[in-house]
Parts: structure tokens; sequence; C-alpha cells
């Protein structure tokens, strides 16, 4: 296997985010392969400014795009906000788009403080249908995260095996056929304009 790079992006701006962890454990499932690299994409370290696609290049933008563009297979973690994905990883995807996302596989991972997370994913599953990813069909819910954490590490037997599948599938199907565009995608004008 020639060398992977794996990338896992932190949706969540908390400094004890149960986020953050659940993105290091499946990195770190990803890096027991050999020849992978692994990236945290943390947006707490980042600057975006609200997207303005007047001003794309704004803040971190850039360094942003190019950490996902480089990766083979990107892994996106969010908090559950209102039944949804957190604004900070919205924010971040807005600057992002075909050239970064377009044919790279796509993992999908969510916390949540209460017992339905599910449709944080689906609503992730289409932005990455939009952009035309190859979103892995093994995702990762944690309901009642609070119950599943100690010290930053995952204590809940079952969650940490699905993270590190998670982590597996990354790198198993980083280099997937990519499908024909799915129509979401050609019909996706917000990409182009």
């Amino acid at each position: 296997m020639s060398e992977l790079r794996i990338a896992a992006v932190v949706g969540s701006l908390r400094a004890e985010s149960y986020t953050r962890p659940a993105c290091r454990h499946a990195l770190s499932a990803a890096a027991e392969f050999e020849s992978v690299e692994t990236d945290l994409v943390d947006l707490r370290s980042l600057s975006l400014p609200v997207y303005d696609a007047d001003a794309d290049d704004a803040g971190d933008a850039e360094v942003l795009r190019n950490r996902i563009r480089r990766a083979d297979s990107v892994i996106l973690g969010s908090p559950v906000y209102h039944g949804s994905y957190s604004s900070a990883l919205k924010n971040a995807l807005d600057y992002c788009g075909f050239d970064e996302l377009e044919a790279t596989t796509v993992g999908l991972l969510c916390v949540a403080g209460g017992s339905f997370p599910t449709t944080t994913l689906d609503h992730l599953r289409s932005v990455g249908r939009a952009l035309n990813a190859w979103v892995l069909p093994h995702q990762v819910a944690i309901p009642r995260a609070r119950n599943c954490f100690s010290d930053g590490e995952i204590t809940d037997g079952d969650v940490r095996e699905r993270v590190e599948i998670l982590g597996r599938r990354a790198v198993e199907y980083a280099t997937i056929e990519p499908d024909p565009r799915t129509i979401e995608s050609t019909q996706n004008v917000g990409a182009d304009g």
C-alpha cells in the first residue's frame, strides 16, 4: 500500500469537546496501517470567519483547503446541535468544495448529549453526496457522550470499536474507484457560482 493521508475534521470549538478525542481515536486506528499519515484538522485552532463567497480566502481558508485537498480520506466529526451538525463544521465545509472533496472517501462521526444523533449524520451524508464524495456506509453516532468518555479517552467498549472501525474503513476505502457523479453533485450550482 502506498502512503495514504487520512484527515479528521473536528467540528467542535469547545475546549472539552467529545468530538476531538473521538476523531483522535479514529485517526489512531487509521495510523495502525503501514504507510498512513494522519492529520487532525482542529477547527478550534484555525481562523475561519463566517464564509463570504466574495472573500473565500479569508483567514486560514487556504490552510484548511490544502489540508483537506491532500487527504485521501476525510472524517467529518461534529457535535449534534439542534438535530444537525455544528455551525463551525458547516462554515469549514462552505470554504471547501469539489476541489477538496470530490472523489474523496468521507467518514462520518457525531457525538450527542442526547440519544438520537442520527439526523446529524444524514445531513453530513447529504453534503458529501452534493460534493460527489464517496461517503463510507459505516458511520458513528455516539449518544449520551458524557457517559462514554473519561479524561479524553473512550471508555465505552462498543463506541470504541465503532470509532476504530471508522478509522480502519477510512484507510481501506481511501483509494476506492469513484462512482459516476451523483445527481446531487451535478445540480450543485453553488459550487461553481
